[in-house]
């Protein structure tokens, strides 16, 4: 199966646009909206030194445009141009980027394998594009209303990396949906307003979401396969697609969620340290024992369901539930593993306890789902069996054996 696999030689896009170490903010978020894209490599002459994303120039927002980028670099995972593409959906999913630079053999930068070269990709193999759009969509996270003020957003800039947002009126129907590229048109142009109203002064941040957001939101039913989804992402440029059910959006499904396909697909993860876990929704500058105490939680459940089934990627969203007192919020999570998905939800004001819940509650399924395939293999193991070797019925036995004495 990994020889059919694609390498980054055939997915990547040769040529990248890059920046030099010394370039502006401005600089780099004029190229990135121009061009639609998130993460530019940056060089020093002809050596690749990191690159420069979005998600880290907007934490530090407050930061003058003047600033040089190399103040922001992030090292990305290497690619190769034997890289597959299970290998590449892994190293993206585990550092949590969108592109990644592909390397020669003296660290020359060749091009740029991205996710949505990945997605454009994915419909051609089937192991991955027959899955259903319930199987790996992601909870819907939190709702944006059309009057929410476009500095909000600063606080859910990880997970608008990760996917849109759902933008609702005050009846919760869909309007339309927010992402990073729309967040973007306020950090290059902080001086105006929205789309709806250009002539409105004062501080960009305090315009409504609605200025912003991008109408219609790319929406599907359920039982959409994931080949169908990648080709509407691939012709329509969107990274998410929300779920709707009875006009609602109900979930969401991202490049990410479609990429953990695929790497379990292509075979990886083969104990509990291969698993790729992603936390969503807690902000990068949270108290970092706070992710030691979840990794550990989530560690010591990934063991116990190893027994059952093997663990391959994780994804672990936590929503603040504004309507709960405060404090509250709903986790979920999604594990896939070599013999299937396992989803699971809990609501509470106390987030470790709902993790360790959580990772309960996975483990029963994997057990389940272990004990009912090993019962369909004994069953099948029955059914092969020539009838005159078939296992005797204990009770007819019995009686054979009392008549025969009666005989003697």
């Amino acid at each position: 199966m990994a020889a059919s696999w694609p390498t980054a030689r055939d997915l990547m896009t040769p040529r990248p646009i890059t920046l030099p170490r010394d370039a502006s903010l401005s600089q780099a978020l004029g190229v990135m909206r121009s061009k639609s894209i998130h993460e530019v490599p940056v060089l020093d002459g002809n050596r690749l030194v990191g690159m420069v994303t979005f998600e880290t120039i907007a934490r530090r927002s407050n930061l003058p445009l003047s600033t040089k980028i190399e103040h922001l670099l992030v090292l990305p995972p290497m690619v190769t141009l034997t890289t597959s593409f299970p290998e590449i959906a892994e190293q993206l999913l585990a550092a949590g980027l969108r592109a990644a630079p592909v390397v020669g053999r003296t660290g020359e930068l060749l091009g740029i394998v991205s996710r949505t070269d990945l997605i454009r990709a994915l419909p051609k193999f089937p192991e991955v594009a027959g899955h259903r759009v319930e199987e790996v969509a992601s909870p819907i996270g939190p709702l944006v209303r059309e009057n929410d003020s476009v500095g909000s957003l600063f606080g859910q800039v990880r997970l608008l990396e990760e996917h849109s947002l759902p933008v609702i009126d005050r009846k919760g129907r869909l309007l339309g949906a927010v992402g990073v590229a729309d967040l973007g048109r306020v950090l290059w142009r902080p001086s105006s307003g929205g789309k709806r109203d250009p002539q409105k002064g004062g501080n960009p941040m305090d315009v409504e979401v609605a200025t912003i957001m991008h109408t219609p939101a790319l929406t599907v039913a359920p039982s959409t396969t994931a080949g169908e989804v990648a080709q509407m992402m691939t012709k329509a440029k969107a990274s998410s697609v929300f779920v709707l059910e009875e006009g609602r959006p109900v979930g969401v499904v991202s490049q990410g969620d479609l990429l953990s396909l695929a790497v379990g697909a292509g075979g990886a993860g083969t104990n509990v340290g291969d698993v790729y876990v992603q936390v969503h929704g807690l902000r990068g500058s949270g108290d970092p024992a706070i992710l030691a105490e979840i990794d550990e939680l989530v560690a010591k459940g990934l063991r116990r369901i190893a027994r059952h089934a093997n663990p391959i990627v994780l994804s672990l969203h936590v929503t603040p539930q504004g309507t709960h007192r405060t404090g509250d919020a709903t986790v979920s999570v999604r594990l896939t593993t070599d013999r299937g998905n396992f989803f699971a939800s809990e609501t509470g004001w106390n987030l470790f306890a709902g993790i360790a819940t959580l990772m309960d509650e996975l483990e029963q399924q994997a057990r389940k789902s272990h004990s009912e395939r090993d019962d369909r293999r004994k069953r099948r193991s029955l059914r092969d069996i020539p009838p005159d070797e078939a296992p005797a019925d204990p009770e007819l036995e019995a009686r054979m054996r009392a008549a025969t004495r009666r005989d003697d």
